[in-house]
C-alpha cells in the first residue's frame, strides 16, 4: 500500500509539471516586434532613414529596412519575388515594372528631382556648364542610361544637343556621385537633392536644360506586402506634410 501511494505521487508530480510546460508564460514583449520593409531609390536615402526614424518612433517595436539602390534594379529584385511593402522609385518607368506585373497598384508621384552638375569644392576642370562637359579633356561620370538618373542625363544633354563621352558610366546616382567626391572625375551630372546631401565635399552647377529632364518620384505600397497596413501608413507618411517637409527640406520639389 505504501508503494502504491509513493508511486500516486510521483506520477501527480511528474503531471503537473508536464502541465506547467506546456503553456510558459511569454516573455516580456514577445510577438510586438513588427517589420516593415521599404525598396527606395539610391537618392532617397537620406530622406527615407529620416522618415523611417520618425515611423519607428510614432509605431512602438516597429523596425523599418531598407533597400537602396537604382528603382531599376529595384524593380527587378520585387518581379523576381524579394519580400518587400513599399517601393519609392525615381521614374514611372521603372515603377510601371512593378505595376504591370501586378505587384503595385495606384502609385503615386510624392517628389519632383531635377539635374545639377557637380564638381569638386575646388573646381579644378573649371566646368561652368553643359557644354563644358564635352570637352574631352574634362573626365565625366554619368549614370548608365538604363536607370534613372541616367535617363534624365541623357534627355537634358539631348535638349542641349551636346553629345558627352563619360569615363564611368555609374548604376545609381549615389555610385556616380562618389565618383566626384573621391576626385577622380572633373563632373557628373546627378541629381540637386544629392549634391545637396554631399554639403561641403562637392559643389552643384544649375543649367538651364535640368528644367527639361525632371523625374517624377512615385510610390505605392505592393500587393503582396507582408506588413499591408504599416505600408499603408509609411506610404500615408511620405505624402503628408511632415514628409513633403522632409523631401523639400533635402532639395526634392513638391508633386
Amino acid at each position: 500500500m505504501l508503494r502504491r501511494l509513493c508511486l500516486a505521487a510521483v506520477l501527480a508530480s511528474a503531471l503537473s509539471l508536464a502541465a506547467c510546460g506546456s503553456a510558459p508564460a511569454p516573455a516580456s514583449g514577445a510577438g510586438d516586434s513588427k517589420a516593415l520593409t521599404v525598396f527606395a531609390a539610391a537618392s532617397l536615402t537620406e530622406t527615407f532613414t529620416e522618415l523611417g526614424r520618425r515611423f519607428e518612433s510614432t509605431h512602438s517595436g516597429t523596425k523599418v529596412t531598407f533597400n537602396f539602390g537604382s528603382s531599376a534594379t529595384l524593380a527587378q529584385q520585387i518581379t523576381q519575388g524579394a519580400p518587400a511593402d513599399v517601393f519609392a522609385a525615381a521614374s514611372p518607368a521603372t515603377m510601371k515594372t512593378v505595376t504591370d506585373a501586378g505587384l503595385a497598384a495606384a502609385p503615386t508621384v510624392f517628389a519632383k528631382n531635377t539635374l545639377q552638375i557637380a564638381v569638386p569644392e575646388d573646381n579644378p576642370a573649371k566646368v561652368g556648364s553643359l557644354k563644358d562637359l564635352t570637352d574631352p579633356k574634362v573626365k565625366v561620370a554619368l549614370c548608365a542610361e538604363q536607370v534613372p538618373c541616367g535617363a534624365a542625363a541623357a534627355k537634358a544633354l539631348d535638349a542641349a544637343g551636346l553629345k558627352v563621352t563619360p569615363v564611368t558610366l555609374e548604376q545609381d546616382v549615389k555610385a556616380t556621385l562618389t565618383k566626384v567626391r573621391l576626385g577622380e572625375v572633373d563632373a557628373a551630372l546627378v541629381y540637386r537633392s544629392d549634391v545637396i546631401a554631399a554639403a561641403g565635399k562637392v559643389k552643384g552647377i544649375d543649367f538651364p536644360e535640368a528644367g527639361q529632364a525632371v523625374n517624377d518620384y512615385p510610390i505605392a505600397a505592393l500587393t503582396k506586402a507582408p506588413a499591408p497596413d504599416l505600408a499603408g501608413q509609411f506610404v500615408d507618411l511620405v505624402l503628408s506634410r511632415e514628409g513633403r517637409d522632409v523631401l523639400t527640406k533635402a532639395g526634392f520639389q513638391a508633386p
